[in-house]
């Protein structure tokens, strides 16, 4: 399939192509699979991070695309995430590096913060309290993204930006950078659209990064009975309307958005679905139905942070 993706402008002048692949929840026995299938098909952008515990495997699809010539590295957009444990300043290149590593890449084109909790450092991604909570670091995730800002001129990355970040969060960010996020990487869906944290974004030139764009319906968590984002009949009136999937009504809706979308599959046939949404424009009144679905429903709250000082949804008052 010899589609070149759309790419977005970030306000460092680079370029990101604006539908990637997800690989979170994606198994270490068929993410090389479904990563090799996508760029196959034309992906050229692959998300990922050191807490997906799968880099590994999407750095060998990666090199055996490149072995057989079907992409050089230049033609790939790779993404990992600095997770909350080497939040502390002198942890962050550590980090990156086993990304690296487990990868098998050179440099990374994208390098997020992907919560702004820092959690207690050590080998446990997710060292709990007795009440089941976060056990947080005292490191600032100020003092964090000044150290991503020194992966940048040491050449481990190319961008950096933020993940899951409110307003507030983000304007301090803002006052000290040297170098601007150039991307807020977040829940985003017709119930939860975002649209005020994606003006917010605007004023300053960040785009966002919209992950669960089909409402992540395969969450561990789901319980039996909570909303079902591709069975909505609003979606589907529009699904109908277009003789499209849900899932690609779904995505083109955020494409319609200048908002870069990485649904994740691990499945042939939904990769290839996902990418077929080049051909049919999504009405203005489209848009309109699609977004008055939202309902502020978050499906990735981050519990067992919820008590961290930083965490970002804890304040109805703030833009997140």
């Amino acid at each position: 399939m010899s589609v070149s993706v759309p790419r977005v402008k970030f306000n460092n002048g680079l370029t990101c192509p604006i539908l990637g692949l997800g690989t979170w929840q994606a198994a270490s026995g068929e993410v090389t699979r479904a990563v090799s299938h996508a760029i196959d098909i034309g992906y050229r952008h692959i998300d990922g991070a050191h807490l997906y515990y799968n880099e590994k495997e999407v750095g060998q699809a990666i090199k055996e695309k490149i072995k057989q010539g079907v992409v050089k590295r230049e033609d790939l957009f790779i993404t990992s995430k600095l997770w909350n444990t080497y939040h502390r300043a002198d942890l962050v290149e550590k980090a990156v590096k086993m990304s690296l590593s487990d990868l098998g890449l050179d440099y990374l084109d994208l390098y997020l913060i992907h919560w702004p909790m820092a959690y207690k450092e050590g080998d446990n991604n997710f060292p709990l309290d007795s009440n089941g909570l976060a056990i947080a670091s005292d490191a600032d995730y100020v003092d964090t993204w000044k150290a991503m800002e020194k992966l940048v001129e040491k050449g481990f990355v190319k961008s950096i930006g933020v993940s899951n970040f409110n307003s507030v969060q983000l304007t301090r960010i803002l006052n000290v950078a040297s170098i601007k996020p150039v991307t807020n990487q977040v829940e985003c869906h017709p119930y939860l659209n975002q649209n005020k944290l994606f003006e917010f974004c605007k004023e300053w030139n960040i785009i966002i990064t919209a992950y669960s764009p089909l409402g992540s319906p395969k969450r561990p968590w789901v319980k039996p009975g909570e909303l079902y984002l591709m069975e909505d009949p609003k979606v589907i009136t529009v699904s109908k309307r277009w003789n499209k999937s849900p899932a690609q009504v779904l995505i083109r809706y955020q494409i319609e958005r200048g908002i870069i979308v990485i649904p994740k599959s691990a499945s042939k046939t939904r990769i290839e679905e996902n990418f077929k949404v080049w051909d049919f424009q999504l009405t203005k009144d489209d848009i309109d139905l699609l977004d008055s679905l939202d309902c502020s429903c978050r499906f990735i709250p981050q519990s067992e942070g919820r008590a961290h000082k930083d965490h970002p949804f804890s304040n109805p008052a703030v833009i997140f």
